[in-house]
């Protein structure tokens, strides 16, 4: 069984922790799909997280498929907490996925994650979300992404 360190990192409210969740609850590694909103993420155990709605704490979590054993990271998002993120760096030798909000697109502090990431050497998956929601442009926000992400 392969085994790697992911984490996933983003600005604040892109959706880290959500889709760590809906990945751990796809690969059968959760039986409740918790949310950020309702306080009760999975990921999000600390009682000031729940109370404001926020990761402040890097929380990891194991997912597991029949080949894959993944040590998923999940790291805040709130540039207050960015001491955490920077952390989390050290130990992500294997892959991240920078989350892009299409709401959003690529803020100044996706820009220094990228940064950070690229200092650390980590390969980055750039994971676009919130793409369901009415009003978003999808061209607009990869042209973003290629604009301001070498």
């Amino acid at each position: 069984m392969k085994t790697i360190t992911m984490g996933i990192l983003a600005h604040v409210d892109a959706g880290k922790t959500t889709l760590s969740e809906a990945l751990l609850y796809k690969a059968g590694n959760l039986r409740n799909l918790g949310r950020v909103d309702n306080g009760d993420a999975f990921l999000d155990t600390n009682t000031l997280e729940k109370k404001r709605g926020i990761t402040i704490f890097s929380h990891a979590a194991k997912l597991t498929t029949k080949d894959l054993d993944i040590t998923l990271l999940d790291t805040p998002g709130h540039v207050d907490f960015a001491s955490q993120t920077e952390e989390t760096l050290g130990v992500l030798v294997d892959y991240a996925i920078l989350v892009v909000s299409a709401t959003d697109g690529v803020v100044s502090y996706t820009k220094a994650l990228w940064r950070l990431l690229q200092r650390y050497n980590v390969p980055t998956y750039i994971f676009v979300n919130k793409t369901d929601i009415a009003g978003t442009d999808l061209k607009q926000v990869l042209a973003d992404i290629q604009e301001n992400l070498d």
